[in-house]
């Protein structure tokens, strides 16, 4: 009776985003199982827990509730790599876009499902000339450093996803543009970074701390600062992300324009 009521929860519930930031993908799909096979759904996060549903191989507009383990972006950053590679192999709680099978899967058979058209919007909110809502554009009442701070963070959320999951990281050129100015995106697409743009470096075995603004000018004539204080291998670094309001785009959403290392930035 108790599983029973546990199922039935679990597919009339809303979706919680195991993206934290929010801006995780609307629907999955299944990737990487054969035309002749199918991917199985558990009952829990691991092959030792009975089987009670089935996805199809080409399975799509699937909803992902949680995954496992769980580690908050910000716990994510402080950790070691090598404690990020012993972390077990992630599985995630789907169901389909019917509601009416949910099971735990391994998360490397699933992946964002961008071909899943979005919803469209209400009559009334839609309109001639209308631009869909960007979180780091100008709002009343919101401190725009903050919305700096926020954008910064959820760079470095992306990367820990992206290192977790299909998730493109900030860096793909596909989302980049809602991250980075034309001029960085343009960089990031040639390829030729020659060190991680968060790192400053081929490698990463450390921790990194909270964006903060910049104590003496967070804000100085538009230009928002933001540091992130890391370690990589032992050395004490920082890395600097200038942030200002692209006009080039509609609604002149906050930016990041320029980011610095010790002893090089881009782009």
């Amino acid at each position: 009776m108790f599983a029973a009521l546990v199922m039935a929860w679990m597919l009339a519930a809303p979706v919680a985003r195991a993206e934290i930031d929010g801006h995780g993908p609307d629907a999955w799909r299944v990737n990487g199982v054969g035309a002749d096979d199918h991917l199985n759904a558990r009952m829990g996060p691991g092959t030792s827990y009975a089987v009670i549903e089935t996805f199809a191989h080409d399975e799509r507009g699937l909803q992902q509730i949680t995954c496992v383990p769980f580690v908050p972006p910000a716990h994510y950053l402080r950790m070691t790599q090598a404690q990020r590679d012993a972390l077990p192999a992630r599985w995630c709680l789907m169901r389909d876009a019917a509601m009416t099978r949910a099971g735990w899967v391994a998360q490397r058979f699933i992946t964002p499902d961008d071909g899943v058209a979005p919803t469209p919007a209400p009559a009334a909110q839609a309109g001639p000339g209308r631009v869909a809502h960007d979180p780091y554009a100008p709002q009343p009442g919101i401190d725009p450093v903050a919305q700096a701070v926020d954008l910064v963070r959820e760079v470095y959320e992306r990367q820990f996803q992206s290192e977790n999951s299909a998730l493109p990281s900030a860096f793909d050129p596909a989302v980049a543009p809602d991250y980075f100015t034309d001029d960085i995106v343009a960089w990031l697409a040639s390829g030729d970074m020659g060190a991680h743009p968060l790192y400053g470096a081929q490698d990463f075995d450390g921790a990194i701390g909270e964006p903060m603004p910049d104590p003496d000018n967070p804000m100085l004539r538009g230009m928002i600062t933001i540091h992130v204080d890391f370690t990589n291998f032992g050395m004490d670094q920082r890395a600097v992300f200038l942030i200002r309001a692209d006009t080039t785009k509609p609604g002149a959403p906050l930016r990041i324009f320029r980011v610095e290392h010790d002893g090089w930035a881009y782009p």
